[in-house]
């Protein structure tokens, strides 16, 4: 070891659930009473078809023990605040400032339906953020409304269908091709849209080769939907031909940029010849991520797929902003209203604080990371990468393989992963699936954190790989030092054991 490793234990709380503590008739805050024309007019307002016959079940706390409860919570539940080299997801600090700044009235208490004279400075920062994206992407206009990148790519499929459908060639063009390395959701949600997928195998260089994609298209083909660089890190240099063979048969391309952090201000996908792209504002642009919250995958396309955009679209006139809602092509709302804004303004907020030399500059150092963190890795016994025969450096992400440490103890990435986090560091991301690369880690330090943090992560796994040969058993029955033990799953897919209500959960415990 180069130094020495954290020591850690996560704070284990013995705490019920909310609904079970405090006491009938406590409070932390006594409401006044509504005045009488209040209460009127509530009542007018609300049927009677869906007024309570009883007040709800809250729990019923003070002040104090509401704070201490979620405190302890919080202590059990510090994930992703440990060293997170989390691949595929470009975790990234979401600075505190934007954080304030969204909760300002201004934005948090505004209302999207009110009338547009009162939202100019909403309206001018979303109009600001779409002229960044247009210049990074040379795409012709974006939508913030789809909630995730999932969502973005189903918004490309069914601009798809519609575009299709605009020149009487939906009938006959029934298919998209993706590759097996780009993520999952390109396939999914073009099913989702109705197509059939072809999906490509990789080739010898780590991308699927050009004659796999000439040999898939076809005048059926209704568009690629592709991710680059790939999750290895690898950058597929013929993807200009790619898109020139789909072009010729009359299809669409759309560029899945969740790998842009490596490639910020090098890579424009309309130069490349893309018809649509999109971007995790979550997490290449520094926005909040979790839980499928606040979520944005920002979808921009060219000119000729404007018409088919979601509604509506913010637009400048003399200065003044107002949504254009006119879009008789229009695939509909994805999504209500704008989409998340409050994440656009964090996403501005970091892309104006960088500025686009500072975008570059996050960029190199991703890639600088990555490629120092590839060589330590490969230094411990039983790490192999992806495609081991292609020495050129990495983007920003590179798949690594304990295959042979599994071989050798029994030890899984699963346990590694589950010890790792006695340490006090995040467990490293293993893969979508299929699994192209047995036993498989996708780590990306991406440029947030140090060369001390990298060190320090990488001392961990190479000690959880040492401990997985002299002491398995307790790799295998790890973690030892978190708020609780190994999850027992075997009750997942019993709706019996499970409640995701306060109700459902006091039913099943008196049957039980």
């Amino acid at each position: 070891m180069t130094r020495d490793l954290p020591r850690y234990h996560a704070a284990v709380w013995d705490e019920p659930v909310v609904l079970e503590l405090g006491r009938p008739g406590r409070r932390g805050f006594l409401a006044p009473e509504p005045e009488p024309d209040v209460r009127a007019d509530v009542d007018a307002l609300l049927p009677p078809g869906v007024r309570r016959e009883a007040p709800p079940a809250l729990p019923e706390l003070s002040e104090f023990e509401v704070q201490r409860h979620y405190l302890h919570l919080a202590q059990m539940t510090l994930g992703m605040m440990g060293i997170n080299l989390f691949g595929t997801c470009t975790m990234k600090y979401n600075p505190r400032v934007n954080e304030r700044v969204t909760a300002r009235p201004e934005l948090a208490e505004v209302h999207p339906g009110q009338p547009e004279e009162t939202l100019q400075g909403v309206l001018e920062v979303v109009h600001r953020f779409e002229r960044i994206l247009r210049e990074l992407s040379g795409m012709e206009r974006f939508v913030f409304q789809p909630g995730g990148g999932a969502d973005a790519a189903y918004t490309h499929a069914c601009i798809t269908r519609a575009y299709h459908a605009s020149r009487g060639e939906l009938e006959r063009r029934t298919e998209v091709i993706t590759t097996i390395q780009t993520h999952p959701c390109s396939a999914a949600t073009a099913a989702a849209a109705g197509f059939d997928v072809i999906t490509l195998p990789l080739g010898p260089d780590g991308y699927p080769t050009l004659e796999s994609l000439k040999a898939a298209v076809s005048d059926r083909t209704a568009a690629l939907m592709v991710g680059n660089p790939d999750d290895m890190g690898i950058y597929n240099p013929e993807i200009k031909q790619w898109v020139e063979a789909v072009h010729e048969a009359g299809g669409l391309c759309f560029y899945d940029h969740a790998n842009f952090n490596g490639v910020m201000t090098r890579i424009r996908a309309r130069e490349l010849g893309f018809d649509a792209c999109m971007y995790m504002l979550h997490k290449t642009f520094a926005g909040p991520k979790g839980g499928g919250g606040p979520a944005v995958g920002a979808y921009g396309c060219a000119e000729h797929l404007v018409p088919f955009l979601p509604r509506p679209l913010v637009e400048e006139r003399d200065g003044r902003y107002g949504l254009d809602h006119d879009g008789p092509q229009s695939i509909g709302r994805v999504r209500e209203y704008w989409g998340n804004v409050p994440v656009v303004v964090k996403a501005y907020s970091w892309v104006r604080a960088l500025g686009a030399e500072g975008l570059r500059q996050a960029a190199d150092l991703s890639v600088i990371a990555n490629n120092y963190m590839e060589t330590r890795l490969l230094e411990i016994p039983g790490v192999t990468k992806s495609h081991p025969q292609i020495a050129a450096h990495r983007l920003e992400m590179t798949r690594y393989s304990l295959e042979q440490v599994t071989e050798e103890t029994g030890i899984d990435v699963h346990d590694i992963q589950n010890r790792m986090v006695d340490y006090g560091v995040d467990a490293p991301w293993l893969a979508h699936e299929p699994w192209l690369i047995p036993q498989p880690i996708t780590p990306e330090p991406g440029e947030l954190w140090s060369k001390e943090d990298i060190d320090t992560w990488i001392d961990v796994l190479a000690a959880v790989v040492q401990e997985a040969h002299d002491d398995p058993e307790r790799v295998r029955t790890a973690p030892h030092n978190q708020a609780i033990h190994q999850v027992d799953a075997s009750g997942v897919d019993d709706p019996d054991q499970w409640a995701t209500t306060w109700r459902a959960h006091l039913r099943k415990r008196a049957a039980a």
